[in-house]
């Protein structure tokens, strides 16, 4: 998969934020390899309040359970990139905030902390609505640390288009 430009991101973002906007949802964010791209994404586009409620970025074990209640127990057994990890994430997003709607991604960026098991690139993505039940995939991508993200990125909005539908 080819690293996807500014411009398709922000085709993505404008497509999602129309389609939350006409069912009324309201979307909450909980990232951490990509450090908050997914909300800035979509709050470059125009009007973005009307569909955007906030953005979590948690990189450490101590903020995805400040922040986003991970239990200490589900990043001791399974780490911080594994599914578990993110569908906690993805649910405490949305215990936290007033949105209906959340993604999360938790993953390995690098160009280090790669293992064998989890090679760089590995990423899992969540979507929840409230009420619902949570949806994880994972991801292996290739590139460099910036072609990962942006993967990251068009793979969470892909997957909130499809939540959406």
């Amino acid at each position: 998969m080819i690293a996807p430009s500014d411009a398709e991101l922000d085709s993505l973002s404008r497509a999602t934020g129309e389609r939350l906007l006409a069912l009324r949802h309201m979307l909450v964010t909980a990232e951490s390899c990509t450090g908050g791209w997914i909300a800035k994404c979509m709050t470059d586009v125009p009007g973005s309040s009307g569909w955007f409620d906030c953005g979590m970025a948690a990189y450490s074990y101590e903020a995805k359970q400040a922040l986003l209640g991970v239990r200490p127990q589900t990043l001791e057994e399974f780490g911080a990139v594994s599914r578990e990890t993110v569908v906690e994430m993805v649910s405490g997003a949305l215990v936290h905030s007033g949105a209906t709607i959340a993604v999360a991604v938790t993953g390995i960026a690098g160009p280090g902390g790669g293992s064998e098991d989890k090679p760089v690139g590995t990423v899992w993505v969540g979507w929840k609505r409230r009420g619902g039940y949570a949806r994880a995939e994972v991801f292996h991508f290739e590139g460099d640390r910036d072609a990962v993200r942006r993967q990251t990125v068009a793979a969470a909005l892909r997957g909130l288009e499809s939540q959406l539908a």
